[in-house]
């Protein structure tokens, strides 16, 4: 039951990086206001679900950040690590959840 919490708390992590105003190398990168906002609201969707009680929720999760930034453009840097991160710490928890 340790992974739901610690990756609650990468995922506020995220959400707070997400949050604070892009840098001229974010936009540099391909991130846009939007995108940044957009992307924010479906990580915290994700944290929202992991709320509810049991292991379930995180089974639902199918994050397909990746692509999406790839779609737009985006090109590798600080916000795209920490998006990335989280995508891969979501699927880790749901491919465990899973396989229990």
């Amino acid at each position: 039951m340790g992974e739901p919490m610690d990756l609650r708390e990468s995922l506020g992590k995220a959400l707070v990086a997400l949050k604070a105003p892009l840098e001229s190398a974010d936009r540099e990168q391909g991130w846009t206001d939007e995108l940044r906002r957009e992307i924010q609201e479906e990580i915290s969707v994700s944290r929202s679900m992991l709320r509810r009680p049991g292991p379930w929720a995180v089974s639902y999760l199918h994050p397909r950040l990746d692509e999406w930034m790839a779609r737009e453009g985006v090109q590798p840097g600080r916000l795209r690590d920490v998006v990335i991160d989280v995508q891969t710490l979501i699927i880790g928890a749901r491919d465990a959840a899973r396989s229990r």
